[in-house]
């Protein structure tokens, strides 16, 4: 199908005229491990967003967690 003429094996294909070089082995590397931090971001936003960006909560729901044991208001900071 896509021969690799006139190259005689220099690490190109070409096809119909075309000329595609092939990549390096850094590329190719360098390539996937930006892929795949690339889905692990998307994948850890999708976990902390998914249910706002789905509409199943509102942003400012469920952030009492991180209170760690304060209120709402400032009563810690008042004390001092």
């Amino acid at each position: 199908m896509g021969g690799g003429g006139g190259g005689g094996g220099t690490g190109s294909t070409t096809y119909k005229g075309y000329t595609i070089h092939h990549p390096k082995r850094w590329h190719v590397a360098t390539g996937k491990g930006l892929c795949a931090m690339m889905w692990f971001w998307v994948l850890y936003r999708a976990k902390q967003d998914g249910p706002v960006v789905l509409g199943w909560r509102h942003p400012w729901e469920g952030h009492d967690d991180h209170s760690n044991g304060h209120g709402h208001g400032n009563e810690h900071e008042a004390s001092h």
